[in-house]
């Protein structure tokens, strides 16, 4: 597999969302084995299957909820769906650009796929700004709309660049511009370093599929195996 390489906390949790979480993870029956304890990667633990466990852990590795079912992140396809894909990407790597197609088709394909985005600038400054452009947008309903323009842009990403993309798509640029220096998503950039860092990912793109990680561009036919 093919990838990008850069040198380069976990979310507040409240009890009020715990039921929606179970009731999505009892539909998570088809290959999957989420529920069955901790799952393991080779012989190495991915994450912890709930917060009190990992408590009692060292070193502190993510639980499930964090990975796969962080409200914070946007989320494609079948919001119950009962495979869940988790994609890092930097909208300035090569390989995740080419690799939007395959997941897009995928969605497309099977209506039980649920892909979660989780933004991971670690390729420049400019990735940063990125990042905080498309989850800015997912403030006035329109992520998948920057997101898709931003991974069929060239160039650098400079702020002029990313505001002039934003508003051929139509964004509110005020409202944008605000919304990118929000406390929230700033943390959230910061959730996804943290949480790539525990998981050993350390490039762009990478998936997590169920309780299997793929490092780099991956073909649909790998993708659906």
């Amino acid at each position: 597999a093919q990838g990008e390489q850069a040198a380069g906390h976990a979310p507040a949790h409240s009890p009020a969302d715990d039921q929606p979480r179970r009731d999505l993870m009892t539909n998570l029956t088809r290959r999957t084995a989420l529920t069955g304890g901790l799952l393991a990667l080779g012989g190495t633990t991915l994450w912890t299957a709930t917060r009190s466990a990992r408590a009692q852990e060292q070193p502190l590795r993510p639980t499930i909820d964090e990975v796969m079912f962080d409200p914070a992140n946007p989320v494609l396809g079948n919001p119950e769906g009962d495979v869940t894909i988790v994609e890092f990407f930097d909208y300035r790597c090569g390989y995740c650009k080419t690799s939007l197609e395959m997941v897009m088709d995928l969605i497309r394909e099977d209506p039980d796929v649920r892909v979660v985005f989780k933004e991971l600038p670690i390729l420049s400054p400019e990735s940063v700004r990125a990042a905080q452009a498309a989850l800015a947008a997912q403030r006035q309903g329109r992520y998948l709309d920057l997101h898709y323009a931003m991974m069929a842009s060239r160039g650098q990403f400079d702020d002029k660049q990313i505001f002039d993309i934003a508003s051929e798509v139509g964004l509110d640029l005020q409202q944008l511009k605000a919304d990118m220096e929000s406390p929230e998503i700033l943390a959230l950039i910061d959730t996804n370093k943290s949480l790539a860092g525990a998981l050993g990912i350390g490039g762009t793109p990478t998936f997590i599929v169920d309780d299997q990680i793929f490092r780099g561009a991956i073909d649909a036919a790998t993708m659906r195996k």
